[in-house]
């Protein structure tokens, strides 16, 4: 709870076992967090379990698999006021939680950025082409949509406040709910006419492989789909 409001954690999951129990555990240590919702998109190895020997609601998503999918369900689930969106791969730190939260006191989404220097610990997946990469793909999406100041398009970790998201949730059904769910998400905020800010978080070292990226090669594909998800929502009437 963070001024009378419910704060809710979703965390998308498919291949973190060696890392979600110490992420749940770290929110809830917080003091602030509620209640974590862990989305299964048939996660590998022992997630499920480790999972259902937490705290956290364990939920299942099957049918859809993706990481946007695996993040629409955790929304459609959690019943925060505030809801953060956040990796279960050890590479943010709960701690930034009460960043999110007092910049939510001004403002409806806080996306976190991991562009900064500072905040990139050593280990994590942040080489020069892959952080101007997110930084120049960012400035694509903030001129093509009319948006504030961006410098990361990558970033999970966000928040979203409830009344933020009922204004963006019939626009669930546009996406593929794949690796380019994150601009994609931000197009709609900006597109609703929402007013976000952003903030710089640490990242660290990841535990485990990452499904989209953890090379310059997979990530400067996946930025190029999101180039083309960025132009095609110009065109798009939401």
């Amino acid at each position: 709870m963070y001024k009378e409001k419910k704060i809710s954690v979703i965390i998308p999951t498919y291949n973190e076992e060696g890392s979600i129990k110490q992420v749940i555990e770290g929110f809830y240590a917080t003091g602030y967090v509620d209640e974590v919702i862990a989305v299964d998109n048939k996660a590998k190895g022992k997630t499920a379990e480790i999972i259902n020997a937490t705290k956290a609601t364990h939920i299942k998503e099957y049918e859809k698999l993706g990481y946007g999918h695996a993040i629409m369900r955790g929304l459609n689930e959690a019943t925060g006021d505030l809801l953060i969106i956040c990796e279960g791969d050890g590479t943010f730190s709960p701690d930034d939680l009460e960043k999110f939260l007092i910049y939510s006191r001004d403002f409806e989404v806080v996306f976190g950025t991991r562009t900064s220097r500072a905040a990139i610990w050593s280990g994590a997946f942040m080489p020069f082409p892959v952080r101007f990469g997110n930084w120049a793909v960012a400035k694509f999406l903030e001129v093509i949509h009319n948006g504030p100041t961006l410098t990361d398009v990558g970033c999970t970790y966000k928040l979203i406040s409830r009344s933020a998201l009922n204004k963006i949730k019939d626009l669930f059904l546009y996406s593929k709910g794949d690796g380019c769910f994150s601009p994609e998400l931000m197009i709609w905020i900006l597109r609703r006419g929402l007013r976000p800010i952003e903030i710089p978080v640490n990242f660290k070292e990841r535990v485990g492989e990452s499904q989209y990226t953890g090379d310059t090669w997979k990530a400067a594909k996946l930025g190029f789909r999101m180039c083309l998800l960025i132009l095609k929502y110009k065109f798009i009437k939401i």
